[in-house]
C-alpha cells in the first residue's frame, strides 16, 4: 500500500511539471505574435530613400567592367612566316604608328627578289632587241645576196637572149635554148627571194610581238612588287600609337601565318575608359552622358569619375567575370563605354572594376 502511494505521488508531480512547461510554451508563442505586430527595435536592410546615406541615394545601378585604353588591345602578328631575327621593343614602351616592333629573317625572300629583278631586266632587253629588229650584219649580208643574185639574173638573161638568136638562125638546138630559159627563171626566183629577205630583215617588229614583250615585262615587274610587299612584311610595324602591353615571343622563335600568334600587344593608353556590361533588365537606367563612379577592389575607398560615352547597339554575351560562383554566364548584356575623367597609373589596362551609374 505504501508503494502504490509513493508511485501515485511521483506521477502527480510529473504531470504538474508537464502542465507548467506547456503554459510557458503557450505564453512564448502569444508574446511572439504580439511582437510581430510591433515596429522592430533596429532599422531593416531595405531603408526608405530618406533613411539612406547620400552615397546610397545617388547610385541607381552597379555592374562589372574592365579598364581599357582609348583603343581596344591590338594583338600585332606577323604577315610572313619565318624566324624572328630581333624584337625591338619592351613591355611598357611607348611607340608611334609605323615604328618597327620586330624583324623577321627573310634571307630566302631577298634572294628571290634579286632573281625577280634580273628577270625584269632580261625581259626589257628582249623587248629592246625585238624593237630594234635584225642586226646590221644580217642586213648587209641580205643586200650582198641580193646584188649577187641580180648579177646572176642579168647574166642568165643575156645568155638566154643570145641563145634565142642562135636558135632562130638554126645554129643551136631547141634544147639548148630551153636550158637557158630555165636558168633565167631560176635566176629571177633567186632575185625575188633575196628581195624578200632584204625586206624581212628591214621590217619593224610585229605589234603582237611587241605586246607580248610588254606583257612579259609587266608580269616580271609584278612579281618584283609582290616579293617587295612580302619583304615589307618582314618588318613588323605598329598599327597604332600607344604602349606595349606585352611581348609574347622572343628573338629566335618561329612565327607562322597558318597558325597566327601575336608578337606584341598594343593599346592607346593616352586616355582610359571602362567597358561595362549592363544586364538587359537595367537598360532603362542608363543613358549617354550619365555620370558614373568607378571603384576597384584594389583601391578600397577610392572612386574614379567618368561619363557614359557610347552605348552599344547590339546585345551580347557576358565577357567580364566577377568571380562569384553563383554568377550566370549565359545572360545577355549590353556593352557601355565610359570615358574616365583622369588617367591614373594605378588603373592598369585589363583591371576589373565596378561601375556605379549615378542618378541625375
Amino acid at each position: 500500500m505504501n508503494l502504490r502511494s509513493a508511485l501515485a505521488g511521483k506521477t502527480k508531480t510529473v504531470w504538474l511539471w508537464l502542465g507548467a512547461l506547456l503554459i510557458i510554451v503557450l505564453s512564448g508563442v502569444t508574446g511572439a505574435r504580439r511582437m510581430a505586430g510591433r515596429p522592430a527595435a533596429f532599422p531593416s536592410a531595405d531603408l526608405a530613400p530618406s533613411q539612406q546615406s547620400p552615397a546610397q541615394q545617388r547610385v541607381t545601378l552597379a555592374c562589372p567592367g574592365r579598364i581599357e585604353g582609348a583603343s581596344e588591345t591590338v594583338n600585332v602578328g606577323a604577315g610572313e612566316s619565318g624566324l624572328l631575327r630581333e624584337v625591338r621593343v619592351r613591355e611598357g614602351q611607348q611607340v608611334t604608328a609605323g615604328d618597327v616592333l620586330a624583324v623577321l629573317d627573310c634571307g630566302a625572300l631577298e634572294a628571290e627578289s634579286q632573281s625577280a629583278r634580273a628577270a625584269v631586266e632580261a625581259a626589257e632587253q628582249a623587248r629592246i632587241r625585238l624593237a630594234r629588229g635584225s642586226r646590221d650584219e644580217e642586213r648587209r649580208r641580205a643586200l650582198d645576196e641580193q646584188v649577187r643574185e641580180q648579177a646572176v639574173l642579168e647574166q642568165a638573161r643575156s645568155q638566154h637572149a643570145r641563145m634565142s638568136k642562135l636558135f632562130e638562125s638554126g645554129d643551136i638546138s631547141r634544147e639548148t635554148v630551153e636550158k637557158t630559159k630555165r636558168d633565167l627563171a631560176v635566176a629571177e626566183a633567186s632575185v625575188n627571194a633575196t628581195a624578200n629577205r632584204v625586206a624581212l630583215v628591214n621590217a619593224p617588229a610585229l605589234p603582237e610581238e611587241l605586246e607580248r614583250a610588254d606583257a612579259e615585262i609587266k608580269a616580271a615587274a609584278e612579281r618584283v612588287n609582290v616579293i617587295g610587299d612580302r619583304l615589307k612584311k618582314c618588318a613588323v610595324r605598329a598599327p597604332i600609337s600607344g604602349a606595349v602591353l606585352r611581348v609574347h615571343v622572343e628573338a629566335g622563335e618561329a612565327v607562322s601565318t597558318l597558325f597566327p600568334q601575336p608578337i606584341v600587344s598594343l593599346a592607346d593608353a593616352s586616355r582610359l575608359r571602362v567597358r561595362a556590361e549592363v544586364d538587359e533588365r537595367d537598360l532603362s537606367r542608363i543613358h549617354t552622358g550619365q555620370r558614373v563612379a568607378v571603384t576597384a577592389p584594389a583601391f578600397a575607398g577610392r572612386e574614379f569619375g567618368g561619363t557614359v560615352a557610347r552605348i552599344a547597339a547590339q546585345m551580347g554575351r557576358q565577357q567580364v567575370r566577377t568571380g562569384d560562383p553563383a554568377e550566370k554566364s549565359d545572360r545577355d548584356v549590353l556593352e557601355v563605354l565610359i570615358d574616365l575623367d583622369e588617367v591614373d597609373a594605378r588603373l592598369v589596362i585589363g583591371l576589373r572594376v565596378t561601375v556605379q551609374f549615378l542618378a541625375q
